[in-house]
């Protein structure tokens, strides 16, 4: 591939704390372009660029806008909490379901490497509901076939959150005597990671543990 060539990216879930460190490195490699980012309502300030694309969406009808899928590469930072979605179904529809459906619609879009930010311990067999969901994803998006996918499984993130997280805050004093496979992670390592091998756009599965995003 020549290596001035840009790529076309979509991305979901650029509100959130990964998906906005996503958005804003993106936006600062011109190798990116355009960057179209899936919305449910508009963003009251959002960044001035010219590559960047802004599409309000309807998540329960993703297939009406085929359009916004012609990408050639995909970065899925969606997800919600238990807390916020308030039930088992709402947080599956929001984690498993719009994730995969975007997942659907890049590929037949023509996309050929998806990125997805999963978690630590996503496992399909797990006991616990929240890593059974994200191991789930994980095996419904390698079985469709993307030349490249590229996993992160960070451990809890750190960032600028609107809201405030006990568990958070505690966990932030004790840092840097967590070992590297379970230490927090800042949202900006692993938006780091994700355009790096966005950029490398190696064939095959990759899955980068989170010992991996501290380098």
């Amino acid at each position: 591939m020549n290596m001035t060539t840009k790529k076309s990216v979509l991305l979901a879930g650029s509100t959130g704390l990964v998906g906005r460190e996503c958005l804003a490195a993106l936006l600062a490699d011109s190798s990116f372009s355009p960057v179209t980012i899936l919305l449910r309502q508009p963003l009251p300030s959002p960044p001035a660029s010219d590559r960047l694309v802004a599409c309000v969406v309807d998540f329960e009808h993703l297939d009406r806008e085929t359009s916004a899928f012609a990408v050639d590469q995909v970065f899925c930072c969606l997800g919600t909490t238990m807390a916020k979605a308030g039930s088992r179904d709402a947080f599956r529809r929001v984690d498993y379901d719009y994730a995969l459906r975007v997942a659907q619609l890049a590929l037949a879009g023509g996309a050929n490497h998806f990125l997805l930010v999963s978690a630590l311990g996503a496992d399909a067999t797990s006991r616990v509901f929240y890593n059974r969901v994200k191991g789930e994803l994980e095996q419904a998006v390698g079985r469709l076939g993307y030349r490249s996918l590229t996993i992160v499984r960070p451990s809890l993130l750190l960032g600028e959150r609107h809201e405030r997280r006990l568990g958070e805050e505690i966990a932030k004093r004790f840092t840097a005597l967590t070992p590297a496979p379970w230490r927090p992670v800042h949202a900006k390592q692993v938006a780091a990671a994700l355009v790096r091998a966005a950029r490398e756009g190696m064939p095959g599965t990759r899955v980068i543990a989170n010992r991996e995003l501290f380098f």
